[in-house]
């Protein structure tokens, strides 16, 4: 080991973080950081150590989050800064990052966190002014002086069917009309049993998902129930989960009348007939594009919290047995003198990281996406193209255009068009035809990879602690975390949902054009700086594309197209890998900008370079790790589908593969560096929770 190569001497602190995810600009998101993470290792981590957790009910020890929340600055975050937020501009970033705070503790605290956010979603993604203004007003912490109560909301959208969460688009929910009288509002009908909904035991409003059940409704719709409408507003029998205690969860049962104007976006009247401006899924579609991202957050903030308690147990293993002094090897490092222990270290420290870079990468992506996102449907509303066929007809031009846009970008910067370049990045619908193809992938990558996989690897650190693991008093709550992790992976939508998105969206002829421009990206990363595994990404991103292309053309030995969009064993498959890839690639990114910005922080900067090096050698862990799952997959689909394989036919895949293997050289040698680096990297004497 060369002992002249500086190193990381202590696990990233928010200086370095603010780099790697890009806040280090904005003081408002790391203030509200600050108090979310005060929040979560003071009030939430002395809960779960009390054994809050332990119960189903939904007690006044639980409920005195919400005030936290509320004083901490965290309900507020969610907020539009006209009706009391703190955060400006768009605030999907600050809301992962507060996630990700009260998950480092506790994933039923984060879920309560951000099912407010999630009630009001559809109405400030989609509500009238009328309906925005009213709910954000009243989800707003109260003033110094005021007198009033804050209210807080709950989503309803699943129903009590057969294996619950499978399906979000069949409803038993019906809406109809009640009353209609000549010249007035009409009135509703909202009959909705919902399943697994949090925040039901406190919520003083739900949106809620209904079918319509009356011919002079037209669709089905969002619609908004108080606590306070006529009828029914039965809160429901706890959920009696073995996770998420610190979220209330019930199985509400509604049957309330509404006025029309509760309707989610409004509503037009046409022949007699209601006619809702959005359907549910239309509604959903919007929120969900972004919610789905802090779920993944959350099982990354499990997997990086692990890294520190199961360094604590590992140096403290042996200490006070007898024979074991102070000062000797066995002592100091106990279990970490074996080389096993701290490279199963390194895999789960690796995983986090890509998790929460991915998570955080896509928030970013969002919120820049969001002021052209707008702009461009004023536009495309202008042409008359707001949807449907002629929304597609109206961005044939603009997705040409972004095409020729990624492939300008792939030549030497001296040998650019950059006249041309730069008119097509001023190009509102090419910006926006690019960032739906690219997010359209990241989105539920993150949610199929961070829960998915951190889930795998979060059971990893559980048994790194030995019997240690499974108790209740197990440093970091580890155990909880690891089975917490289990009901994230079906938050929003199962694996299937997220794998079925990204089948559809890898097609974009956008998308692949991007690939290709990250394979030109890395393969000139690796020119600069060889040995660090970018040539190995880049020839993985290479082989998953060309696998990709030779599903589309080719036909099983029954004569089945093997890229058919139903041919779930192979798409599937191809989504898995490309989920892989693109969590080490976001990673790879966050590096690079610590690497690029990190030595001129005031704080950090005489110790950058240890950091870097050791997160350029954990980047390259996982590029292995991804390489390798890659090539696994686009071998088996390959060669898996045929009895015999035309080897003319598939040479082209074989050579590629046979680069990729080459370019993993060093790949074992950068993992055997992370853990020694995990042996000799400095933490406190005791973690900074639970407070008693």
């Amino acid at each position: 080991m060369d002992n002249s190569r500086q190193t990381m001497k202590m696990l990233p602190g928010d200086e370095v973080r603010q780099i790697m995810w890009r806040y280090s600009d904005r003081f408002d998101i790391q203030m509200a950081v600050q108090g979310a993470r005060s929040v979560a290792r003071g009030l939430v981590a002395k809960l779960v150590a009390d054994g809050q957790r332990n119960t189903h009910e939904w007690t006044d020890a639980k409920n005195a989050m919400y005030q936290a929340f509320d004083d901490s600055g965290i309900t507020a975050a969610g907020l539009d800064m006209e009706y009391g937020g703190i955060i400006d501009g768009p605030r999907n970033f600050a809301l992962a990052l507060l996630a990700f705070e009260l998950a480092w503790v506790d994933g039923g605290a984060a879920t309560t966190s951000l099912v407010n956010n999630l009630a009001l979603g559809p109405i400030v993604e989609k509500g009238t002014p009328e309906q925005r203004e009213r709910y954000m007003r009243l989800c707003a912490p109260a003033q110094p002086g005021e007198d009033r109560k804050v209210w807080r909301g709950s989503f309803a959208l699943t129903e009590p069917l057969p294996y619950v969460g499978v399906e979000t688009g069949v409803m038993c929910g019906r809406i109809s009309v009640e009353k209609w009288e000549e010249g007035q509002e009409p009135m509703l009908k909202v009959e909705k049993r919902g399943r697994f909904i949090t925040n039901m035991a406190v919520a003083d409003f739900v949106t809620a998902a209904v079918d319509t059940g009356d011919p002079r409704i037209k669709t089905s719709c969002m619609v908004i129930l108080e606590a306070t409408d006529p009828g029914l507003y039965d809160r429901g029998s706890p959920t009696l989960k073995q996770v998420h205690q610190l979220s209330n969860t019930h199985d509400p049962i509604l049957s309330l009348t509404v006025p029309a104007s509760r309707i989610i976006g409004g509503y037009t009247i046409k022949d007699g007939v209601i006619v809702p401006n959005l359907t549910h899924s239309e509604i959903i579609e919007a929120v969900f594009a972004r919610t789905r991202v802090t779920v993944g957050v959350m099982t990354a903030a499990k997997l990086l919290s692990a890294i520190e308690p199961v360094i604590r147990y590992q140096r403290g293993r042996f200490r006070g047995a007898a024979g074991v002094d102070a000062g000797s090897p066995r002592y100091d490092q106990g279990i970490q003198m074996k080389e096993d222990a701290v490279q199963r270290l390194a895999d789960v420290w690796a995983t986090g990281e890509a998790a929460a870079s991915l998570g955080f990468a896509i928030a970013r992506s969002y919120d820049e996406a969001m002021p052209i996102d707008e702009k461009a449907k004023e536009i495309l509303n202008a042409q008359g193209a707001g949807s449907g066929r002629a929304m597609l007809k109206a961005l044939r031009q603009p997705q040409s255009d972004a095409i020729e846009l990624l492939q300008l970008l792939q030549a030497p910067k001296g040998e650019r068009n950059q006249a041309r370049i730069d008119e097509l990045q001023n190009d509102t619908l090419v910006q926006y035809v690019r960032y739906g193809a690219v997010n359209n992938i990241l989105c539920p990558a993150c949610k199929l990879w961070d829960t998915g996989w951190g889930a795998t690897m979060m059971r990893e650190a559980v048994s790194m602690m030995g019997g240690y693991g499974i108790t209740e008093d197990c440093p970091g709550f580890l155990f909880n975390k690891w089975v917490d992790a289990q009901l994230e992976a079906t938050y929003e939508g199962p694996e299937v949902v997220q794998r079925r998105q990204i089948s559809v969206c890898m097609a974009s002829p956008v998308f692949q054009e991007q690939v290709r421009l990250w394979i030109v990206e890395l393969r000139r990363l690796d020119a600069e700086q060889p040995g660090n595994g970018y040539a190995a990404l880049a020839a993985a991103f290479e082989a998953w594309q060309w696998t990709y292309e030779y599903t589309k053309k080719t036909k099983d030995d029954e004569g089945k197209l093997l890229g058919n969009g139903q041919r779930h064993g192979v798409v599937f498959a191809l989504a898995d890998s490309l989920a892989w890839l693109c969590a080490v690639h976001c990673f790879v990114q966050d590096v690079r900008e610590l690497a690029a910005k990190g030595a001129e922080h005031p704080v950090i900067g005489p110790e950058a370079e240890g950091y870097v090096n050791t997160f350029t050698d954990l980047a390259h862990v996982q590029i292995g790790r991804a390489a390798g799952e890659t090539l696994r997959i686009c071998n088996e689909l390959v060669y898996g589908y045929h009895a015999a394989t035309d080897e003319d036919a598939v040479a082209p895949f074989a050579k590629i593969v046979a680069q990729a293997n080459a370019a993993l050289a060093g790949f074992r040698l950068a993992k055997d560096r992370v853990a020694h680096d995990l042996t000799t990297i400095m933490i406190p004497e005791a973690l900074d929770y639970p407070q008693a």
